[in-house]
């Protein structure tokens, strides 16, 4: 005789067997890691446009060197993009404290080069010698560049025939040359010597070897006269 209230082996199993049939429980999920906003990046702001300059067909400017006065004479009539250029620096000061950092000899002459100081200017379009009508011959004032349309602030002094500078004058390159767009008038014998003064032993990273300065020369003003 079976008491009341007890399982039997069977009804256990099967209780059993209910019990595994029902739903299971869910896994737990990961926390959700929140995500970073994006920064809002902004766009550059268009460079502002520069008040015009009244440029004459020639305009005389005085270099004030440590080593004695250069003066030059722009030629504004047949490149009055790059005598703009020139002049603006002129007009805001940036030739007082530029200076005469490399010299680049050959056996005929060279050049010597100057940076202006402070912010530059936007680059400027490129007038090539082939439009000007000018030539890079003794004492003429260039503008130094890398691609074309990058002159801004750098300018050379030619000592010599310099006129493979000009363009049409370099196949391998990208044949336009450098901007003429003027000429020492007087102190040619200061650019002279500075072309000849003491090249450094060693140089910087990204200069140029063999034409650096060692010691640069100041221009001390640079002035409309």
């Amino acid at each position: 005789m079976r008491r009341r209230g007890l399982l039997t082996t069977g009804a256990v199993a099967g209780f059993l067997a209910l019990i595994g049939c029902g739903p299971k429980p869910e896994p737990e999920k990961p926390p959700v890691k929140p995500v970073p906003p994006k920064p809002v990046v902004k766009a550059p702001e268009p460079e502002p446009e520069l008040p015009p300059i009244d440029v004459p067909d020639t305009a005389r400017v005085r270099l004030e060197t440590t080593m004695g006065d250069i003066v030059l004479e722009l030629n504004g009539k047949a490149a009055p993009i790059t005598t703009a250029n020139f002049l603006r620096y002129v007009d805001a000061g940036k030739l007082d404290g530029a200076t005469f950092w490399r010299a680049m000899k050959s056996h005929n002459g060279g050049f010597v080069q100057v940076s202006t100081s402070g912010h530059r200017f936007p680059p400027i379009a490129h007038e090539p010698t082939s439009q000007t009508g000018l030539s890079h011959t003794n004492g003429t004032v260039s503008m130094a560049r890398y691609a074309v349309g990058t002159a801004s602030h750098e300018f050379t002094l030619s000592v010599g025939d310099m006129t493979y500078m000009d363009a049409g004058r370099d196949p391998e390159g990208d044949n336009q040359g450098y901007a003429a767009f003027g000429k020492v008038i007087s102190g040619m014998s200061v650019v002279r010597r500075i072309l000849n003064r003491k090249i450094a032993k060693t140089t910087k990273p990204g200069g140029w070897d063999g034409q650096m300065l060692e010691e640069p020369v100041t221009i001390i003003s640079g002035k409309r006269i």
